[in-house]
């Protein structure tokens, strides 16, 4: 009895110190991710541009071709990652939410380790739950593109931290074509991508690398950083379908008009206040309170928070899911009140979780998640018995994009997104007329027309009195639910039965 008592804890010490202590961390991000991400899973109305994304990727299923049987203007690496989610795990939103959350946990565990290099496991943990707790908070918990373009920037900054490596020219080209990836989810991370570029050159120019070496350099990164986007157009071109792919990725999103108010919505600046509360503490530690342990580190990764700050706002309409691209610079750029050595010991790190979670309302999420899912059925089962796959088509007007999946319906235009036709800052930036495009529509006699009470976007008014027209004119209503503070009305054919 006596042996067993002192040999045990020894044994349990020497079997504790063989599993890596980052495992513990692996573990409580894993918890942290199933807490802020689980409950969305299934829901297929979570967010709206996902549900585009979301449609296009099946339907490359079944053959489309994004840009051309199916149009929007992101970059198709974004829309072959739902394709592939949609490919292994089926139609359901899950498939996606499940390749989000492995992008998100990626992110957080690079965050964690990128997070080592200037405090210990359990404040860098800390860090990493802060990242996957505010990327939620910021708009990406189900699908939206921020969650899969930071963990690639954020891998960029892993291999680029060390100018000092003797194979730190070999990681900067392998960054540079991460970098190009990136631009395939999303090509607003061009001003991040560019300061690696240039950080990666004055890496090479302090270790001794000469002028000619440098330029040799620079278009070795930047034949890197295109090549994902030269390699996609080239397919394109190969199937005869170059200028559509051109006009989507390149003419159109300077043809889209900006907002009435500006780049920034009204009370986008309240909204940032969380990552404020991140970002100026933790630079005021860093001078005054806390110095970091590896001061040039962390000026790097306060030169990152710069270059995101770019990517968040090059667009001209700044959407708040946008400054999810700026999450994981705040929290590096906050390491100093996060690390449990500084003067405020484990309060500020505990302050930060709890505000975080405050934020997150956690309750009032899983009830909207469970409201939305419950909505958009019973919607799609009012829809389903009067459309069909080939001549009974429904037609979104302005409402879920889910629903052309959910339906099995037709789907009577190649700009299923409703934000195409109904938004007055996208008539000049589709390629054909957006009034000309709703009319052909019309023509075809829809079965069904959804539409919303309320608008997100600034409304086409002519668009808007066209469909109130024809849908009080030749429809009745069918069904009217509550979906994201909106009454969503199902319009069917007067003359219509299931």
């Amino acid at each position: 009895m006596d042996a067993t008592t002192t040999i045990a804890p020894s044994v349990r010490r020497q079997a504790a110190s063989r599993i890596p202590r980052d495992w513990f961390a692996a573990g409580a991000l894993l918890l942290v991710l199933v807490a802020t991400r689980g409950f969305w899973f299934g829901d297929p109305v979570a967010d709206f541009d996902e549900q585009i994304y979301s449609l296009i990727g099946w339907r490359m299923t079944h053959g489309d071709l994004p840009y051309v049987e199916i149009w929007d203007r992101k970059p198709f690496l974004l829309y072959a990652i739902y394709f592939v989610a949609h490919g292994l795990f089926g139609p359901s939103a899950a498939a996606y939410q499940f390749l989000a959350s492995l992008s998100a946990f990626a992110g957080a565990w690079l965050v964690y380790k990128l997070s080592c290099e200037l405090v210990d496991r359990a404040s860098a943990t800390v860090a990493g739950s802060l990242y996957l707790m505010l990327m939620a908070a910021y708009g990406s918990y189900s699908g939206q593109s921020e969650i899969f373009h930071t963990p690639l920037m954020l891998s960029m900054l892993w291999l680029l931290r060390d100018w000092r490596r003797p194979d730190a020219a070999k990681r900067a080209m392998a960054a540079m074509l991460i970098g190009g990836i990136a631009l395939q989810v999303k090509y607003t991370v061009l001003p991040q991508c560019a300061f690696f570029g240039a950080w990666a050159l004055l890496g090479q120019w302090r270790a001794g690398t000469k002028l000619p070496g440098l330029v040799r350099l620079a278009a070795i990164f930047a034949a890197l950083g295109v090549l994902p986007t030269v390699l996609v157009a080239a397919f394109y071109a190969a199937v005869g379908h170059f200028d559509e792919f051109w006009f989507a990725n390149f003419v159109s999103f300077f043809e889209r008009e900006p907002a009435f108010y500006g780049r920034l919505q009204p009370g986008q600046l309240f909204a940032t206040l969380p990552l404020m509360i991140l970002v100026f503490p933790g630079l005021y530690a860093a001078l005054r309170l806390n110095p970091p342990r590896v001061r040039e580190t962390y000026l790097l990764y306060c030169a990152f928070l710069v270059a995101s700050l770019a990517t968040v706002l090059l667009p001209s309409t700044v959407y708040l899911y946008y400054y999810g691209a700026l999450v994981p610079a705040a929290v590096l750029v906050a390491l100093p009140i996060i690390d449990r050595t500084s003067p405020g010991r484990f309060v500020l790190p505990l302050m930060l979780l709890a505000g975080a979670v405050y934020i997150l309302n956690f309750p009032n999420r899983i009830e909207h998640s469970r409201s939305e899912r419950r909505v958009e059925a019973r919607l799609s089962d009012a829809i389903r018995p009067y459309v069909n796959a080939t001549d009974k088509c429904l037609y979104v007007f302005d409402g879920p994009g889910a629903l052309y999946r959910s339906t099995g319906t037709c789907i009577p235009t190649r700009f299923a997104y409703p934000d195409h036709l109904n938004n007055n800052l996208e008539r000049r930036s589709l390629g054909v007329d957006q009034r000309a495009e709703l009319a052909r529509i019309l023509a075809t006699r829809p079965t069904v027309i959804v539409t919303a009470n309320k608008f997100m976007t600034p409304q086409r008014k002519e668009n808007l009195a066209t469909i109130r027209r024809v849908t009080s004119e030749d429809y009745r209503p069918l069904t009217t639910v509550a979906l994201h503070h909106r009454q969503i009305t199902a319009w069917v054919l007067k003359d219509e039965t299931p």
